[in-house]
């Protein structure tokens, strides 16, 4: 089964709390502290595999997730990084954000490793926490929250050459002439319901890789019979082979159906007419092909073509030769475009914050940032609220309280805790 678009939840592993604990030593204020650090959460990587073609496994797998950071330790020692979850994907796969639209990664190298989840930070323990002021904190960190996020994974096909082209035509039967591949062929429409891939070689030795994709018809781009689903994966290909049932033998006209296929590759995306095409004239052995032949040359006299009965393999060596031929004037232009879309970088969301005037004395603080420093702490002792005052001073949340009309006194609604608003502590 062919899968080339599937939505999967993945979950990055969360830090490991630091720890709180002394060591117990005379003539030092409670042992002084030695807590050590969380470990970091294992991150979701995502690796490019070339011997993969499909996202099959992913279609039954629609939960990932990473492991949690270690907690920290006593004696000051760290606790253990989780490890990375590692997933393999096949090259020309295509991550997203599927909430924020984003492109996270575009995998089309074998072997190229991306981070599609960050797994979170170790909490602190509370040895970092030591000062002359504070010799000995008895409070430390939680670990942060791995990040969570729904992806949309689609794979593009990466082959050089696109063989394109209406139901019946003989692509699948071209493909099975100038590779190994063994796609179905059969004499009625949309035999082909998946790309096919092989690898074509002209008769100097030159290899290429080569799909067949599923036949177009007119409105494919709106959806209409089997081929819209794969016209992404014409974007990639930097040759396109056109397929032209010259005999005619279900009745078209194939005058009209080479306009009517060019027309929903430029509906669909304007660049794939830009796209070298070599044009086949095939099934030349039937009757009112050479007729057909002719009038497609008075029609599109600008267009070259070549003369195929891919059933016996005539013409396929000059077709090949001159496939090769493309691809090694182009093959600049693709290390170009190739290294300027490598990969697109997530971005991390802003750590921000909204105050909202519930009323004339409550305020209401919320955002990333607030709910990422409110799990880090306990509540239950006051130097743990203090350091959690400094962090939402360090943060502007005071300060924006204050650009707000808050007062002393007032109340502050922190997630699903109220605080007094108290221009002493804060400043």
């Amino acid at each position: 089964m062919f899968v080339d678009r599937v939505k999967v939840n993945v979950v990055a592993g969360d830090g490991g709390d630091g720890m709180m604990s002394f060591r117990r030593e005379a003539y030092v204020p409670l042992g002084g502290p030695y807590g050590g650090d969380g470990g970091r959460g294992g991150n979701i990587v995502f690796v490019a595999d070339s011997h993969k073609s499909t996202l099959l496994d992913l279609r039954y797998n629609r939960l990932i997730k990473a492991s949690h950071g270690q907690a920290g330790k006593n004696k000051k020692m760290h606790g253990r990084d989780a490890e990375d979850t590692i997933i393999k994907v096949p090259v020309g796969t295509i991550v997203t954000d599927t909430e924020k639209g984003i492109v996270i990664a575009d995998l089309i190298r074998p072997g190229q490793r991306e981070v599609i989840a960050h797994g979170g930070r170790g909490g602190r323990g509370n040895t970092r926490f030591a000062s002359a002021k504070n010799p000995a904190p008895n409070f430390a960190e939680k670990g942060e929250l791995g990040q969570s996020l729904e992806i949309t994974i689609e794979l593009k096909l990466l082959a050089d050459v696109g063989i394109i082209g209406f139901p019946s035509v003989g692509k699948s039967t071209l493909l099975s002439v100038i590779s190994r591949a063994k796609p179905e062929i059969a004499d009625y429409h949309f035999t082909t319901i998946a790309p096919n891939l092989g690898i074509a070689q002209s008769p100097d030795g030159r290899s290429f890789p080569v799909a067949d994709l599923p036949g177009l018809i007119e409105d494919a781009h709106l959806g209409k019979g089997l081929g819209h689903v794969f016209l992404k994966h014409i974007e990639r290909c930097r040759v396109l082979t056109h397929v032209v049932d010259m005999g005619a033998e279900d009745g078209r006209d194939p005058v009209e159906d080479y306009r009517i296929i060019n027309e929903e590759l430029a509906k669909y995306d304007e660049k794939l007419t830009h796209k070298p095409m070599v044009v086949v004239a095939n099934k030349m052995d039937m009757d009112g092909a050479q007729e057909n032949l002719e009038r497609f040359k008075e029609a599109y006299p600008g267009v070259k073509v070549y003369e195929l009965i891919t059933m016996v393999g005539e013409g396929v060596d000059q077709l090949l030769y001159a496939l090769a031929d493309i691809l090694d004037e182009t093959v600049e232009e693709a290390v170009e475009e190739q290294s300027e879309s490598v990969v697109y970088k997530y971005e991390a969301p802003k750590r921000e914050f909204d105050v909202e005037r519930v009323n004339a004395e409550t305020y209401r603080v919320a955002g990333d940032a607030i709910d990422r420093i409110f799990r880090q702490f306990e509540f239950d002792s006051e130097e743990s609220v203090i350091q959690f005052g400094l962090a939402m001073k360090r943060l502007g949340v005071d300060q924006a309280l204050r650009d707000a009309g808050a007062r002393d006194g007032d109340t502050v609604i922190l997630a699903d805790v109220q605080f007094i608003f108290d221009e002493g502590m804060v400043e």
